[in-house]
C-alpha cells in the first residue's frame, strides 16, 4: 500500500470523523458531538492559535490516518513550538507506515513554520505507538499533571 500526507480538505469530513471517533474510543473517552463539530470548524479555519490537521491517504485518497497540530509560542524560546495534539490511523490499516508517514509530515510542518520542539503525549499502555515513537523521538522526563 502506498500512503501520502496531504492537508485535511472539506471532503474529507466523513472520513475523518470515522477516524477521530475510533481515536476517542481507543482512549476510552467521550466528547460530545457539539465539540466534534466545533473542532471540525477549527481544522478548517486554521490560522494562528488553531489547530490544523494532516491526513494520510491511500492510492484512492480515502484518508486512512490523521494527525492534528498546533503551532503556538513559547515562554522559553522566542521560536514556535509545535504540538501533536491527536495522531490516529485506522487500526484495519496499521503497520504500513502511516503512522510514521504522518509523524514525518508533522515534523516538515514544524520545520517550515521554524519550530524549535515538536512534542507529544501518549499514555503508558499505548506500547505498539511508542515503539514508533521511540524510533522517531526522545522521551521527554516530564510527567503530566491535570486538574
Amino acid at each position: 500500500m502506498s500512503v501520502r500526507v496531504r492537508r485535511l480538505e472539506e471532503k474529507d469530513k466523513r472520513a475523518w470523523l470515522t477516524l477521530f471517533k475510533g481515536y476517542i474510543e481507543f482512549y476510552k473517552a467521550t466528547v460530545a458531538d457539539d465539540v466534534i463539530e466545533t473542532t471540525w470548524q477549527r481544522l478548517m479555519r486554521g490560522g494562528e492559535g488553531f489547530h490544523s490537521a494532516l491526513v494520510a491517504v491511500d492510492e484512492t485518497d480515502v484518508p486512512l490516518g490523521l494527525a492534528h497540530i498546533l503551532i503556538h509560542r513559547s515562554t522559553w524560546s522566542p521560536t514556535w513550538y509545535c504540538y501533536l495534539e491527536d495522531l490516529f490511523v485506522d487500526p484495519a490499516r496499521r503497520q504500513k507506515g502511516a503512522g510514521r508517514a504522518l509523524i514525518e509530515a508533522v515534523y516538515r510542518e514544524a520545520d517550515a513554520r521554524q519550530c524549535s520542539r515538536t512534542y507529544w503525549v501518549t499514555q503508558e499502555f499505548n506500547d505498539a505507538a511508542r515503539a514508533l515513537y521511540d524510533r522517531l523521538a526522545t522521551k521527554s522526563p516530564f510527567v503530566q499533571y491535570r486538574r
